[in-house]
């Protein structure tokens, strides 16, 4: 056999097994649901000039990226819908340098509700505790749109970053989840104003496995 047609086959026979290696790592794991309820003013954020507090439901998607002895890796997608309320507690955060002021302090004092649509991944770092309960470490960043303007945080593009703390339930054909987050949303200078929300709350899921 010609010396080049056999390289170029050994390199396809190696390109197909690299791309069949890939499509089992990356292969569907378990299908979820999560519900978060988080808030600004906690233990950890609090902030006596607005309130901020939202709940979050994801869709999710699990893959395996690697398998270890001690830490399993994971890929999640999960787009998500927010619902959050706001209000401007403390009128002075907006000075009188500001064009319309007195406008603004009337219109941002009001509670009003706040919708957040997003596209999120997370980087997942899990590990086996006993036979059926694991801990869960889970890193999250996405692309996220705001359908209403507040004192701290401009209209539309924006970004969502979170950690998320938790142990999970396994049997045959399920898991269940509770944990905790830490959120942030800003939307990184790219409008102005991007003073930004940040959160803790907790976290309930649940999750069917596919194989």
């Amino acid at each position: 056999m010609n010396k080049p047609i056999l390289i170029l086959l050994l390199f396809l026979s190696s390109l197909a097994t690299s791309q069949e290696k890939k499509k089992q790592q990356l292969s569907l794991k378990k299908v979820g649901i999560l519900f978060s309820s988080a808030k600004q003013n906690n233990i950890l954020f609090f902030d006596k000039d607005y309130d901020y507090k939202t709940n979050v439901y994801k869709f999710q998607l699990f893959y395996t990226l690697r398998t270890g002895i001690n830490w399993d890796i994971n890929l999640i997608i999960q787009p998500q819908f927010q619902m959050a309320q706001h209000q401007l507690l403390n009128e002075q955060f907006i000075t009188p340098d500001e064009p319309d002021y007195e406008f603004l302090r009337e219109k941002f004092t009001q509670k009003k509700d706040i919708s957040l649509y997003a596209f999120e991944l997370g980087f997942q770092l899990r590990k086996s505790l006993t036979k059926n309960i694991s801990f869960e470490a889970t890193l999250g960043l996405g692309a996220a749109f705001i359908d209403l303007e507040s004192e701290r945080l401009a209209k539309g593009f924006t970004f969502i970053e979170n950690v998320s703390l938790g142990l999970v339930y396994t049997n045959k054909k399920s898991e269940f989840y509770l944990g905790t987050t830490v959120g942030h949303v800003s939307n990184f200078n790219i409008q102005k104003p991007n003073s930004g929300y940040n959160i803790l709350g907790f976290e309930l899921g649940y999750r069917i496995l596919i194989n």
